[in-house]
C-alpha cells in the first residue's frame, strides 16, 4: 500500500468512525471535526489551479516566513484534496504542512527542480521526482539538504543518498529536532543582531 492509498483508507475508517460517534452521542465533536473549524490549517487558501500566479498567492513561507521564490530551488506547493493548499520554502515546512493537516490528503505535491537551467526553478511532481539528501551540503532550514531534481543524473552529480519523496520526508522528520534547535539558534542571534545595531542607530541620532 502506497502513501496515498494509506492516507485515503486512513479517512475512510475516520469517516465510519465519525458516523458511529455521532449516533451514539450527538454532543461529542470529533477531534478532526474541531480542528477543521478551530484548527491551526483551518484559513488556507481553497485553490483549484495552485500553480497559477502561484508567487502571487503564496509569496512567502506560512510557517518560516521566507520569501518562496528566493529559494524556489527548494520550494514545495501542497495541494490537499479539498483544495486547501499551502506553498513552503522547503520539505522542512512542508513536513510541518502535512503534520498539522493529518486529516486532509495531499492531492498533489509540487517541488522545485534544483536541477533546472532557470534562475527560478519550475516546479515539478514531486513524486516523480529524485531527491538528493546529502549531509555535505546545508539545505533550506536544515544542516542536511534535501533537494529534488526531474532528472536522476542530475540528482546522482549533485552527490548524497537518492531517495523518493516518501524517503526525503522522513528524513525531513528525523531531521526536525536538530533543524529546529538549530533555526531557533540563528534567528535568536540575528534578532540580537539586530536589536544592537537599531540601539547604536538611535544613539547616533
Amino acid at each position: 500500500m502506497n502513501r496515498r492509498e494509506l492516507l485515503g483508507a486512513a479517512s475512510m475508517g475516520a469517516v465510519v468512525l465519525a458516523a458511529g460517534i455521532g449516533q451514539s452521542s450527538a454532543k461529542m465533536v470529533p477531534p478532526w471535526v474541531w480542528t477543521d473549524q478551530h484548527g491551526l490549517t483551518n484559513k488556507m487558501r481553497k485553490d483549484k489551479n495552485p500553480l497559477d500566479k502561484e508567487f502571487e498567492k503564496y509569496p512567502r513561507c506560512p510557517y518560516c516566513g521566507m520569501a518562496r521564490k528566493m529559494w524556489s530551488h527548494t520550494r514545495h506547493l501542497i495541494q490537499y484534496d479539498d483544495d486547501s493548499t499551502e506553498g513552503t520554502c522547503s520539505i522542512h515546512c512542508a513536513s510541518l504542512s502535512l503534520a498539522l493537516n493529518m486529516d486532509r490528503n495531499p492531492k498533489n505535491i509540487w517541488v522545485g527542480d534544483a536541477g533546472a537551467e532557470a534562475k527560478v526553478k519550475p516546479l515539478i511532481n514531486a513524486d516523480k521526482a529524485y531527491y538528493a539528501i546529502n549531509p555535505a551540503k546545508p539545505g533550506t532550514m536544515t544542516a542536511v539538504s534535501k533537494w529534488a531534481y526531474a532528472d536522476e543524473g542530475k540528482a546522482k552529480a549533485g552527490g548524497g543518498e537518492l531517495v523518493n519523496f516518501d524517503g526525503a520526508l522522513q528524513a525531513a522528520y528525523e531531521d526536525m529536532a536538530k533543524s529546529t534547535l538549530r533555526i531557533r539558534k540563528m534567528r535568536a542571534e540575528k534578532r540580537a543582531h539586530m536589536m544592537k545595531k537599531m540601539k547604536m542607530m538611535k544613539k547616533d541620532k
